[in-house]
């Protein structure tokens, strides 16, 4: 794993070691990436990457030109990896080990331009997770969320509140989710 593009272009990424981290492929990521920059979703962006595993969306993000990143990650291992892969990159951020849901009503007050979603592909919890993003008010008017999931998830429930783009990377679907205007 590597930083792609930006000022820590190079850079190497430790991944957890756990058997159930799941690392976003430098191939997706450099397709997400191509598709948030051609939107201008990047640059001066204040990010939230909720599951961040390794880290490396959000610092991917600050890389290209994101001027804040919340990291979050339930797993003690993956949050301690995240640390060092920040050291790496010489960059100061909040992280936090928390639950998800516990993270964003911590984050209650706070609003991102851009949230990274990739929880593990076995969850259920992904409605849950939206109610709590727009309860919370976490996400800024015009901003976007990357809900990275498993090809066969459904997100019929998404439909009525959120624009939803989405691309195929072999079993990994990335949908950008823009919220609907009132």
């Amino acid at each position: 794993m590597r930083v792609i593009a930006g000022k820590y272009r190079g850079k190497v990424l430790n991944p957890p070691q756990h058997k159930n981290f799941r690392p976003t492929t430098d191939r997706v990521k450099e397709t997400l990436f191509n598709i948030l920059v051609s939107r201008g979703a990047v640059e001066d962006a204040e990010v939230l990457d909720l599951f961040c595993g390794s880290g490396a969306l959000g610092i991917e993000a600050l890389s290209r030109g994101a001027v804040k990143a919340v990291f979050n990650d339930a797993g003690s291992r993956s949050i301690a990896v995240t640390k060092k892969n920040l050291d790496t990159c010489g960059i100061k951020s909040q992280v936090m080990c928390l639950d998800y849901s516990v993270a964003l009503k911590r984050l209650q007050g706070e609003q991102f331009d851009l949230i990274f979603l990739d929880p593990p592909y076995d969850e259920t919890y992904a409605e849950k997770l939206f109610i709590l993003i727009d309860e919370y008010n976490i996400l800024r008017k015009d901003g976007m969320i990357v809900f990275e999931h498993y090809i066969k998830k459904d997100l019929q429930f998404l439909e009525k509140d959120f624009i939803i783009d989405s691309r195929v990377c072999g079993n990994t679907v990335l949908s950008f989710l823009e919220k609907k205007s009132a």
